[in-house]
């Protein structure tokens, strides 16, 4: 402004403002062809754009800027928000994409320089803020905005001649805000706003969909000026690396200056060792944010960024949920994930977002209040399904945990009381892997009890409002509905296919029956010979066995199956049913069975109504479970259930080699991705552990020992005599304690630990509690 006042035979200053023009800015020439684009152009252009107050007791709104050819776009806006011209605007840098224009608009602060004349270098500033401060213009531009703001799309650009001007909508508002949050950018990157949601699991790449993690993280940074994510990664031969992309070399650079590792971007690590990977998030003054250290090692160094980056991603994406989360729960989750939060400068940095939060969460909490009216029939309350309906004919075709479900679906919003419904979604072709979280809990639960070629209907209570006005195409009329009438969300459901997990699939390209079948039938040949009347399938899931086993002629009287999951427990209860009934109607029934039942509870806690059936089984579920609760579960089952005869199944990591090669249908999906599979340390992602054949046969052989047990071992697929064994490793117990003396328990034992899910008699009659 000092400079400016020497200039005065070429610019004009304002005294008491920061404004500093050109007496004449403009040649003739290009003054003579604005007149003639005037005359050519419309009198005016009407701009959509959103005006967001800095009080958040009033709603976000539309505004149109009526632009006259003769005007000056900034004094349009500048009225707007109640100021006399243009001259008193401040515009924010672009938002959202390097392409756009779309910026913040918003009131200067009225400054005075108390001494302009001076030639000293520190002159004393007063700023005064006129408002108070704007939480949501502030969250979306990173800094602080004082008073009433306007987001729009407008100017004169290089790219054009004319004024450039794009319609902002509420809808481009609403997805802009949720954008802002790790599981925002997932569910915009599927297209799945109302359905899809931020997994809990980072799998393989040919079955991940949507964004991947660690571009989520370095979006997620960008966005709230952060500095880039700096990931550090080191091999278990102690060899230390760092890979944060060939597009962040001075973050790798800085953090090896700091911590004074030996750093390289891009870097890797040799093939036979395993990685693992550091994440760091610093603000941009280099202040520590969030550390992520994993405890796990991956085979390839890109699983394990892309599982390190999933994890910042997951404790940023439960404190987005709920800012308000108690100190000791937020505690708990950062343990659970291997994160150390720096908390005075990470609330610092967010905490525009809790003021916001709390209170759309109030203006949501009265509506659903509201909502709770909905039909409780055909409930499942605690995923927060009503209203469930399933319809078409059972085809027999389940999803299971890590297959792929494909779906077609619709979300409506449903007006309580009124016929009328707002489509707010459809696809008409979804996919996403059953078990890691990949969509709302509720689609996986339904889509669970569903066969290939049904359909489904259910209502859900209302999510955050802003993810409804991110979807919805008309968010003006949506958000009038939400604001006067109590609402729900109805989702219509038709399983297309489903493709079997990465481990059911690699075995099916080798082995024929497929590998599972083969264990059940070897199962089935010990029940066969010990003329079993009782079996209890520890960890059943959703039933295959014992569905299997009711295809064939047995002595069987009684059959229970044990899990933890509801989910699973409940498709296993429709299939059983189903079979059971149709068996109970044939002329020539094949089965005895007089009882099923099915109990939820964890197979490492004792139930004694358990006690002394004569077979247990568990089929590929301790490689589940960690290693600790595996040999957990073989001292209380050898111990307390003291099943007659114990048949366990486990995958033989000795044949992996060969299962991964002959994966050719894998390697088909994704041909960049061929060689992924083939270093996958184990052949499920949820698999905690896999033992080769000396492993099990040691913790077998101890087992047994130690519980007055005979042990023998065997397996199916492949062979025993030549290496690497069979593909599914089998340990057989067999109990050497007198029956009479095994059928006692002793005093204080007697306990029911487990919840009946479904239980069913040899009439045909069946109640279940799901």
């Amino acid at each position: 402004m000092r400079a400016a006042t020497r200039l005065s035979e070429f610019v004009v200053t304002s005294e008491g403002q920061l404004s500093i023009w050109r007496k004449d800015p403009y040649p003739p020439e290009i003054k003579e062809s604005s007149i003639i684009q005037q005359s050519e152009s419309p009198d005016s252009i009407c701009i959509e754009a959103i005006h967001i107050p800095s009080s958040l007791e009033m709603a976000v709104h539309p505004v149109t800027l009526n632009v006259s050819s003769t005007g000056y776009y900034l004094d349009v806006i500048a009225r707007n928000l109640d100021q006399t011209d243009g001259n008193k605007i401040l515009v924010s840098r672009t938002i959202g994409k390097a392409s756009s224009e779309m910026r913040l608009y918003f009131a200067a602060p009225k400054s005075y320089l108390l001494d302009l004349s001076s030639d000293l270098p520190n002159v004393e500033e007063v700023v005064d803020f006129e408002g108070s401060l704007n939480p949501r213009a502030s969250y979306l531009y990173g800094q602080d905005i004082y008073g009433d703001a306007i987001l729009a799309s407008i100017g004169y650009t290089r790219k054009s001649e004319g004024l450039f001007h794009e319609d902002i909508t509420l809808q481009s508002y609403y997805r802009m805000l949720i954008h802002l949050t790790p599981s925002g950018v997932y569910k915009l990157s599927r297209e799945a706003i109302l359905t899809a949601e931020l997994p809990m699991a980072f799998t393989t790449r040919t079955n991940w969909r949507g964004s991947f993690p660690r571009e989520m993280l370095f979006m997620f940074c960008r966005q709230h000026w952060l500095s880039e994510p700096v990931f550090s990664t080191c091999s278990n031969s102690l060899k230390e690396s760092s890979e944060s992309s060939r597009f962040y070399e001075k973050s790798a650079a800085l953090e090896s200056a700091e911590t004074g590792k030996e750093c390289t971007s891009g870097g890797g690590t040799a093939a036979s060792d395993n990685v693992r990977c550091e994440v760091k998030i610093f603000s941009k003054s280099r202040d520590p944010i969030l550390e992520c250290s994993p405890k796990e090692f991956y085979k390839k160094q890109n699983e394990s960024i892309e599982n390190a980056s999933l994890k910042v991603l997951s404790w940023l994406n439960a404190y987005f949920k709920d800012p308000d989360i108690p100190l000791e729960k937020l505690n708990n989750l950062v343990g659970a994930l291997d994160i150390q939060c720096y908390p005075q400068n990470f609330f610092k940095k967010f905490s525009s977002y809790r003021f916001i939060h709390n209170v759309q969460q109030r203006k949501m909490g009265e509506k659903l209040l509201q909502a709770n009216s909905i039909n409780t029939l055909n409930a499942i309350p605690e995923h927060g399904i009503y209203c469930l309906s399933i319809g078409g004919p059972d085809s027999g075709i389940y999803p299971s945990n890590g297959c792929l479900s494909f779906i077609s679906y619709s979300v409506s919003l449903v007006i309580e009381g009124e016929t009328m419904k707002e489509l707010l979604e459809s696809r008409e072709e979804f996919e996403f892997e059953m078990g890691t979280g990949a969509v709302i809990p509720q689609v996986e639960v339904v889509t669970a009890q569903m066969s290939v070629g049904q359909s489904a209907c259910f209502c859900k209570e209302l999510p955050p409002q802003e993810l409804i006005l991110a979807a919805a195409d008309d968010s003006a009329r949506t958000f009038s509905l939400l604001s006067s009438r109590a609402c729900c969300l109805e989702y219509h459901i038709t399983l297309l296919r489903v493709t079997e997990p990465p481990e059911d699939r690699m075995e099916q390209a080798l082995f024929s029956p497929p590998l599972s079948k083969q264990r059940v039938e070897y199962a089935l040949q010990h029940i066969k010979e010990s003329c079993a009347t009782t079996l209890v399938d520890f960890g059943c899931g959703s039933g295959s066995l014992l569905d299997s086993l009711l295809d064939y002629p047995t002595a069987l009287e009684k059959i229970v199956g044990v899990d933890i999951s509801q989910k699973s427990l409940s498709r296993a209860a429709k299939i059983i049913h189903s079979k059971l009934s149709k068996k109970l109607d044939a002329a020539v029934p094949c089965t005895d069975v007089k009882s099923a039942v099915l109990f939820d509870g964890s197979i490492t806690v004792f139930d004694s109504r358990l006690h002394g059936f004569d077979i247990g089984t568990c089929l590929e579920v301790i490689e589940h479970m960690e290693e600790d609760e595996a040999s957990q579960f073989g001292n209380i089952v050898l111990s307390s259930f003291r099943p007659r005869i114990l048949i366990v199944s486990t995958p033989n990591y000795e044949y992996n080699a060969i299962l991964q090669k002959s994966s050719s249908t894998i390697q088909e999906d994704d041909p960049d991705e061929k060689t992924q599979l083939q270093s996958c340390k184990f052949r499920n992602h949820d698999h905690k552990f896999e033992w080769t054949r000396d492993q099990f046969n040691c913790w077998a052989t101890e087992l047994a020992a130690r519980h007055n047990y005979s042990v023998e071992f065997s397996g199916v697929g492949g062979s025993g005599d030549r290496e690497p064994g069979f593909a599914s490793q089998i340990a057989v117990f067999r109990s050497r304690t007198p029956p009479e003396e095994d059928d006692l328990l002793k005093d204080g034992d007697s306990a029911h630990h487990y919840k009946v899910i479904w239980e069913w008699d040899g009439n045909g009659l069946s109640r279940s509690s799901l």
